[in-house]
């Protein structure tokens, strides 16, 4: 019998949930699909917490974890691309009033017209901060190709958020690129 996880161990895990949901989210757009799949991944690690390595990096471990499982459900719901009449950017409202929000719908909107690979190298990278060897390492692709999807994501942003030469549009600021 597999000998349960140590308190530490459990509180570590814990403290790694909001960026799991935020990264959740953000594959899903959907709140309820991103908390399951979260509890899935929380428990998942849990129970097969001997296999991670101590040296390594927990985040990146537990958000490889959570995009198996997304991958698993997507193959499960046959839903491996977003319909455009279903998206979830589609319902977003920005809050009334504000610039800002809309040009965070716009963000939204652009981001989830990009291709998966191009937006989970970009979510991990400039969102959660990690390493491309992090990201490589989540991904299963080598670090050149982790490099050259953020490169065309950018640019695909940055066409996508352009596209209305008369609009105002978010600017496209990246963090964690520097790593």
């Amino acid at each position: 019998m597999p000998r349960p996880p140590t308190r530490e161990f459990e509180a570590q895990v814990v403290a790694q949930l909001a960026p799991l949901r935020r990264y959740a989210r953000s594959l899903t757009g959907d709140v309820a699909w991103a908390d399951d799949l979260v509890q899935d991944a929380a428990e998942r690690a849990l129970s097969r917490w001997n296999s991670f390595r101590p040296d390594s990096n927990l985040r990146a471990w537990l958000l490889t974890i959570l995009r198996h499982l997304y991958i698993d459900q997507l193959r499960g719901r046959r839903e491996i691309t977003v319909d455009d009449e279903s998206a979830p950017w589609r319902t977003l409202e920005a809050p009334r009033g504000e610039v800002d929000g809309l040009e965070l719908r716009d963000l939204q909107r652009a981001l989830y017209l990009l291709p998966v690979a191009q937006r989970e190298v970009l979510l991990l990278v400039c969102v959660e901060e990690l390493s491309y060897q992090e990201a490589s390492a989540v991904l299963g692709v080598p670090s050149g190709t982790v490099m050259s999807r953020l490169s065309r994501a950018r640019e695909h942003l940055r066409v996508l958020l352009g596209q209305d030469p008369g609009r105002r549009t978010a600017s496209l600021r990246v963090v964690g690129t520097t790593r």
